[in-house]
């Protein structure tokens, strides 16, 4: 892939890790026992060492899906500022009733992000499935997204340890060979504030630990054992679409969340 190439010459030119970019579109708990309000926080970071959080545009969509029902949440984005542990950039925040039971996917097309050191955009289609309840409705479908990963393993009922599975899609299509970075939200958010923790939940041992990179199978699927609880983050890169963007390559990704938790 074009921009994994780009990362690797950029770490020879300056002499330093390169990290992944990430769409975030976190809330604490993925897996609720009743009802609320969700608090959503967008940031388009590096996630596994908390490190430059790039500035969002405005979003093209934001949605969610329940039980088969499509609601428009454009009008819940409050624009914020988010800080990392090196920078401060622009982001966003949500507030989304989630009442009922069963499945609630939440769908973000963001506008690309221009990389200057890429020269060009990356456009990270993010999408994270929560459940209120324990009753499953809409975690197995599609949403026709242009470039989406299908979950074959439910995203919030995960214990440290299972595998997560998955398939890439491409304008509903399998995607063979894609290939996927995965990393660990190493620095969750503060709660009640636009920032991530200072302190890290896993130290990588060399830098090759901090953004895995796994390949889909000639069918489009993937499987990653999770050894850790937590949120994990995967993005399918390149896979959709849309090449280019106001002249320049672009990267289309497919972006899933899933958290994972420690047995008592």
């Amino acid at each position: 892939m074009k921009r994994t190439l780009l990362a690797a010459l950029l770490v020879l030119s300056i002499g330093t890790p390169a990290q992944a970019h990430f769409q975030m579109l976190y809330t604490p708990q993925m897996a609720m026992e009743k009802g609320g309000t969700l608090d959503l926080k967008l940031v388009f970071t590096h996630p596994f060492e908390a490190g430059h959080t790039m500035n969002m545009g405005a979003p093209q969509e934001f949605f969610m899906v329940h039980k088969g029902e499509k609601t428009d949440l454009k009008d819940t984005l409050k624009k914020i500022t988010w800080t990392s542990l090196t920078n401060s950039g622009d982001a966003y925040e949500a507030k989304v009733k989630a009442r009922s039971m069963g499945d609630y996917v939440l769908c973000l097309v963001p506008e690309p992000y221009f990389e200057a050191n890429e020269d060009g955009y990356i456009q990270q289609i993010t999408k994270v499935i929560l459940n209120n309840g324990g009753m499953p409705t809409d975690w197995d479908a599609p949403v026709g997204l242009p470039a989406e990963i299908e979950p074959l393993d439910k995203p919030y009922a995960l214990w440290t340890g299972n595998v997560f599975r998955g398939v890439v899609l491409s304008e509903g299509k399998p995607v063979p060979g894609a290939e996927i970075e995965v990393e660990f939200l190493n620095h969750p958010p503060v709660p009640g504030k636009n920032e991530f923790q200072k302190a890290a939940l896993a130290t990588a041992p060399q830098d090759a630990f901090v953004t895995l990179t796994i390949k889909a199978d000639a069918d489009g699927e993937f499987v990653f054992g999770i050894p850790k609880a937590g949120w994990w983050g995967f993005a399918a890169l390149g896979v959709g679409p849309l090449k280019t963007y106001k002249g320049k390559d672009n990267s289309q990704d497919a972006v899933i969340w899933v958290q994972a938790v420690d047995m008592q």
